[in-house]
């Protein structure tokens, strides 16, 4: 019998993210073995908003970050990086030419570093890192000459990874997917399947944990989100194929069991997420730290899953009064609040009218 979940249903057009507590069953962190126990539950306060649309009609848009207190998205399809000013307006600051929309490829994660902004992208031939000077002024934002930082990385319609995100270190994490060659996971002479760390220049950083190569971990099917806690220790989350969807700390050197495991392996070498979650329920994507607490952008699950950092193998759940369907991304704003991506118009969502939009919550 499945968790029992409240919801509280609100009426109008506009949707507002309300709380509902689901509980999550305790998994063992690393290669240990886990029996599933009584499920425990991290309490969840409802959040304040006033008005909760930051933007609409946005096309397939995969990644939220911000530079100078400004947001910047990137579109996956039509290969366009746009800034969100006031009153919902959506002004374009450049394309990627070379990027080329098919399945789930395309411009997909972005990240900013000092006055660059860094794109993953797929193009005909492969994926890529490539960064540009950030001009201007928010309002009036362009991007300088693009300099490829990384190339190469093996692309497919599906299972592209494509998050990007600067550490606590400052240093570079990508995360790649296998790029439908499951076996190449674990082969660390190729770059799918795996989590990368370079320097911002991208080159291999020395303590990486395979000597020249920029492999960070590797045993990975599609990993898609990235975030540290207060101590700097990595947590990604990354889709599954049938059975689990899975929440992992990232260890350097680590092996995370794909294709051989799916979800917890109790043992044989592999280190098992501190969470895991069926498909349906999830498709973990973009994922953020506020204060003590990560909070999970999910598409299939259409759901904001929160995991506290005191205790991540316990979670809590946010749904809405009428569904706003796939959520791709979620970021921390500068004034303390997560703006929250759908993910509508990517060809596997209903778009619903304004779709996609930026909604804003409270912690």
């Amino acid at each position: 019998m499945g968790p029992a979940m409240g919801r509280t249903m609100l009426r109008g057009r506009l949707p507002h993210l309300v709380c509902a507590v689901l509980a999550a069953p305790v998994l063992a962190s690393c290669s240990s073995p886990v029996t599933p126990t009584t499920p425990a539950v991290s309490p969840s306060p409802s959040p304040t908003t006033d008005d909760p649309i930051i933007a609409t009609d946005l096309e397939a848009p995969w990644s939220i970050v911000f530079y100078r207190g400004t947001a910047l998205v990137s579109e996956r399809d039509a290969g366009r990086i746009v800034e969100i000013g006031a009153n919902r307006a959506v002004r374009e600051v450049g394309r990627i030419e070379a990027a080329e929309a098919g399945g789930e490829g395309g411009l997909l994660g972005l990240t900013v570093h000092d006055s660059w902004l860094y794109a993953y992208y797929t193009t005909a031939d492969d994926n890529r890192v490539e960064r540009f000077e950030l001009r201007g002024d928010p309002g009036s934002l362009s991007l300088g000459p693009g300099q490829v930082i990384l190339d190469g990385l093996p692309s497919a319609r599906n299972h592209n990874g494509g998050r990007i995100a600067f550490g606590p270190d400052q240093l570079l994490y990508v995360t790649v997917g296998d790029a439908g060659d499951r076996a190449s996971a674990q082969d660390l002479d190729v770059l799918s399947g795996k989590i990368l760390r370079l320097t911002p220049e991208g080159a291999v950083p020395a303590d990486n944990p395979f000597s020249g190569s920029p492999v960070y971990s590797y045993g990975h099917r599609n990993p898609q989100g990235l975030a540290w806690d207060q101590q700097g220790t990595l947590y990604a989350t990354e889709f599954g194929q049938d059975t689990w969807d899975e929440l992992n700390v990232i260890e350097p050197g680590g092996n995370y069991g794909w294709p051989q495991v799916e979800g917890i392996a109790g043992g044989g070498g592999f280190i098992d997420p501190v969470q895991q979650w069926p498909p349906s329920e999830a498709s973990p994507s973009g994922m953020t730290r506020a204060d003590g607490t990560l909070y999970i952008a999910n598409l299939r699950g259409e759901r904001l899953r929160e995991v506290p950092l005191s205790d991540p193998t316990v979670f809590s759940e946010r749904f809405v009064d009428e569904p706003i369907g796939r959520l791709r991304d979620v970021a921390l704003a500068p004034d303390g609040s997560l703006w929250v991506l759908t993910n509508n118009t990517d060809g596997r969502g209903s778009p619903n009218p304004g779709d996609d939009h930026i909604l804003r919550i409270r912690p």
